[in-house]
């Protein structure tokens, strides 16, 4: 179901948290959606059922802006794209269902859990994610056909579950199998943003059946998410990050993850 809430002045946040959550997503790869849910659930008491399909439909812009620009440099995989999209729409379609059989208080404590378990990736898994890359330039062909479908259809799947039932881009289970199957640092990132996009889209279409959508809350959010998107490419060429630093970015990154999820397990 699609409806308009009344306006509220505390709306008027909702665009710089869009425009935090589109930069950080456009600097660090992933729809950023993830931090959409708990915002909107913390701060502004919106119902988990609602937050999950609201932040579908405010992540799509982004995820859609990311993909177009890196198909236009040449860094997407079509094929391998597809065998995760295809698998990922399933997964996007049964996770939407899902939501509909638990209550907004056992989403929200499932999505809590989630973000916890995201923050041990980010902060255990980034160092494998560097080693593989490293290796993995130039990847046989005889590897990438058999590698491709069945762990492309894995985590494709398991991306699409996430993001259809979280409301989320799905990005770590993606970003994971993309390197699993030795695909080269460049092509991952263009080839997750596609398969993220197909996965949002998916999922929010499942969700228009089966969920709640708030546009009053998407219109917000999503005009401050684009600008963060068009923005933050450009502040990442400026930085001069590496060694310590990235570590540190890293480290705060899972931090707030972390915090997010134990909060939303215990409010």
């Amino acid at each position: 179901m699609i409806f308009h809430s009344s306006f509220q002045y505390s709306y008027l946040w909702l665009p710089l948290i869009g425009l935090f959550v589109g930069m950080l997503a456009s600097m660090i790869g992933g729809g950023g959606g993830f931090l959409f849910p708990p915002a909107l659930i913390l701060f502004f008491q919106i119902p988990a059922h609602i937050a999950v399909t609201t932040s579908l439909a405010a992540t799509l812009p982004i995820c859609f802006a990311g993909a177009v620009g890196h198909y236009r440099l040449g860094n997407i995989d079509m094929r391998t794209g597809l065998v995760f999209g295809i698998a990922g729409i399933l997964g996007a379609i049964a996770g939407a269902f899902f939501t509909g059989l638990v209550t907004a208080k056992q989403l929200q404590y499932i999505f809590g859990i989630y973000l916890i378990l995201l923050a041990i990736i980010v902060k255990y898994g980034s160092g494998n994610k560097h080693k593989s890359s490293k290796q993995t330039n130039n990847p046989s062909p005889v590897v990438r056909l058999f590698d491709r479908i069945p762990k492309g259809t894995f985590y494709g799947l398991s991306g699409g579950v996430i993001s259809g039932t979280f409301g989320t881009s799905g990005t770590a289970p993606v970003l994971a199998g993309l390197f699993a199957i030795r695909l080269p640092i460049k092509l991952v990132a263009g080839t997750s943003l596609m398969i993220i996009f197909i996965n949002t889209f998916s999922a929010l279409a499942g969700h228009i059946f089966v969920g709640i959508i708030d546009l009053t809350l998407v219109w917000f959010l999503t005009s401050g998410a684009i600008l963060g998107a068009f923005f933050g490419p450009r502040i990442t060429k400026r930085w001069k990050v590496g060694g310590k630093k990235e570590g540190i970015i890293k480290q705060s990154y899972a931090l707030v993850i972390l915090v997010l999820g134990i909060i939303l397990l215990i409010f």
